[in-house]
């Protein structure tokens, strides 16, 4: 078992892994700066079968595991009905009709797929690159960092690596946190070795055990994930983005004041955007059966302005 680095060293590395300022003062993009056009153009030739595999869990409005806020859908105007006094000519025709809804919901959690923008996290009172955190709020939400910075979406080569296959387990318990050498035994197994621009998924195993249990899958239970040691490698090798079946840190993660090291540090020092709770089982079996852990990743937020990330349904292209 590797030895957790201690609450003190993750601490350092809020100065040692940042790169505020490497990309110019007014950088929004962090460190999906490592992701050059000839990347994109290389990653589009992982493209040989036009085959897309979702990596987004369904978003169900009631009670959902780990839900923060319970997402919740208004029906303005269905298909019951039609035939009641007043409702007669909806869409300026008797024979018409139609449905639309609100949807209300709180994505951050551990339930709702999603990405986490510049703006989510702060850390003694500052953003990724040392802006104010007073620049996010109550009534213009984000002036700086919000997901706007990605309008244009998200093309790279992507990566998954299969932790709890590499174990031979179907799930990984809670305390076997996922060190730097189990990302490069993984890298091995797969035959491939993560580059700069990179997406890179892990997997836990988790998403097959929500699967199972379905709505009574409880994800604010004790779960595995990336052990804080993984910062400086996911800094070396320059990965654009990571993402996992769970929320990035353990739960728990074994520190007291950055309790949650990956988001912190990741976040507000590397400028590290962070995907969510993705669905990675489909992914899992697509790879396995092809014998390839690599593929052309597409990812796309919802264009909202001032927000602090976006539901999202990244997509593996083969």
């Amino acid at each position: 078992m590797a030895t957790p680095p201690s609450e003190e060293q993750v601490l350092t590395w809020f100065d040692e892994l940042s790169n505020w300022g490497r990309w110019g003062d007014d950088d929004r993009l962090g460190t999906l700066n490592h992701l050059s056009p000839e990347k994109r153009v290389a990653a589009a030739g992982l493209v040989t079968e036009g085959t897309s595999v979702s990596c987004s869990w369904d978003i169900r409005t009631g009670r959902q595991p780990g839900a923060t806020v319970e997402s919740q859908r208004y029906m303005l105007s269905t298909g019951l009905g039609l035939d009641d006094e007043g409702r007669r000519g909806l869409l300026d025709g008797g024979r018409a009709g139609g449905a639309q809804e609100y949807i209300g919901m709180v994505f951050h959690g551990l339930d709702v797929t999603h990405l986490d923008s510049l703006a989510h996290l702060f850390w003694d009172g500052k953003m990724y690159g040392g802006a104010p955190a007073s620049l996010v709020s109550d009534r213009q939400g984000a002036l700086k960092h919000d997901v706007l910075a990605v309008q244009h979406g998200v093309t790279t080569r992507g990566v998954l690596l299969d932790i709890a296959r590499l174990r031979g387990v179907d799930v990984l318990d809670a305390d076997d946190h996922i060190y730097p050498e189990d990302l490069e035994a993984a890298e091995d197994a797969a035959g491939l070795r993560c580059e700069p621009g990179d997406v890179l998924l892990v997997r836990t195993g988790e998403g097959g055990a929500r699967r199972a249990e379905k709505r009574e899958y409880n994800a604010n239970k004790p779960r595995s994930g990336y052990q804080a040691a993984c910062l400086p490698w996911l800094h070396e090798r320059g990965i654009a983005m990571i993402g996992s079946d769970v929320a990035q840190d353990p739960t728990p993660s074994g520190y007291r004041n950055v309790s949650m090291p990956v988001h912190m540090v990741g976040i507000v020092a590397m400028g590290l955007w962070l995907i969510d709770n993705c669905q990675l089982e489909d992914l899992a079996a697509a790879c396995e059966s092809r014998s390839r852990w690599e593929f052309q990743f597409v990812l796309s937020p919802i264009r909202f302005v001032g927000v602090t990330g976006s539901p999202v349904n990244p997509l593996a292209v083969f």
